[in-house]
């Protein structure tokens, strides 16, 4: 499967850029899959206006493969994707492990309709710059691929200018998931794109929670033939958008409507900061990302799309002062919320 195989509304809206937020996993009191809430998650994010769903991802827990829940996940939401809304989003699975592993995800992932793998390297160990573009260009034999740079707080590795410039000459790399939570390694992406020439071919989009807003607005510089050239990030591929996503639509809409060209109102600043602080109560920053995906749960619980916090690893929950620290961005920030729009449409996601 190639780029030019995917349906061309699903790649206009990818290429345009769009909200895709990681979907959680919904678990039962027993730890099981709950279906009802699984499928209630997706058909909110589709409601809220999400143009692409990553699944099978970090926030949908790497474990879901040691417990058989793989299939299953990226099943549930292709059948919501296909059957909810009239057109079906751009739709991500998350692909990991040894090349063999990821062959074979990628090759179920494109048996189930999904358009490209979000290819994480956590897995890799200590192979070299080589075998990790080896392992690359075989996925994207498979289905076109998403690169993922994955901060090492929460399993990713370091991966360098150079890495990154081979990387996009790989003719199925589609796009690249920028998530290091570092200014300099963000950069490296930027520039290993623009040097290898693919930026027409390779669309960016924001993985770094704690930055989202500064980087949706940022033109980067870039060397070119004709000087200095600039590459957008077009959206955003988010674990803090499986939170209050209504409003993450909103926001992007609001950063595609401004002038290509032209001063930014300070307010911007003032949002980006507001979206940062959420973003750390809901990613336990304090406790060092301990409670990152509880924290999302935790958030989804309050808005009753899920029945509690748990996470398939039973000592896997919030970080301590995680809870105070939701309510206080509560408090401090109402505007960001979707509550209301949950509330009104939570008994149709959860029955429909």
């Amino acid at each position: 499967m190639l780029i030019e195989d995917i349906e061309s509304d699903a790649l206009k809206q990818f290429r345009a850029g769009c909200v895709i937020p990681a979907h959680p996993l919904a678990l039962t009191h027993k730890r099981e899959l709950d279906n009802r809430r699984q499928r209630a998650l997706t058909r909110y994010y589709l409601d809220a206006g999400s143009g692409g769903l990553a699944v099978g991802v970090h926030t949908t827990q790497f474990a879901i493969r040691d417990v058989g829940l793989y299939e299953p996940i990226l099943r549930i939401a292709m059948e919501e994707a296909e059957g909810w809304v009239a057109q079906t989003p751009f739709m991500v699975a998350g692909v990991m492990g040894q090349t063999r592993q990821a062959i074979a995800e990628a090759e179920l992932a494109r048996g189930l309709g999904y358009h490209a793998a979000l290819l994480g390297l956590g897995a890799m160990g200590a192979a070299d710059e080589d075998q990790l573009i080896a392992h690359c260009a075989s996925v994207a034999k498979i289905m076109p691929i998403i690169g993922f740079y994955l901060q090492a707080a929460v399993g990713g590795r370091d991966l360098s200018y150079n890495f990154w410039h081979r990387f996009a000459k790989i003719e199925n790399v589609i796009g690249i998931k920028i998530a290091p939570f570092n200014r300099y390694k963000t950069l490296d992406v930027v520039r290993g794109v623009a040097a290898a020439g693919a930026q027409s071919r390779v669309t960016l989009y924001t993985g770094n929670d704690d930055h989202i807003v500064g980087d949706l607005l940022t033109p980067f510089p870039v060397e070119s033939d004709n000087g200095t050239d600039h590459i957008r990030i077009k959206g955003g591929l988010l674990g803090h958008w499986s939170v209050w996503t209504l409003k993450a639509v909103q926001l992007l809409n609001d950063v595609h409507a401004l002038p290509p060209s032209g001063k930014i109102d300070q307010s911007w600043w003032t949002r980006d900061a507001a979206v940062t602080d959420s973003n750390a109560a809901f990613f336990d920053a304090a406790n060092n990302f301990d409670g990152v995906i509880a924290g999302l749960h935790e958030v989804l619980r309050r808005q009753g799309l899920l029945e509690n916090i748990l996470c398939l690893d039973p000592n896997e929950g919030m970080g301590k002062g995680q809870a105070d620290e939701i309510d206080r961005v509560y408090r401090a920030y109402p505007a960001l919320n979707d509550d209301r729009f949950v509330a009104d449409n939570l008994e149709r996601w959860l029955d429909g």
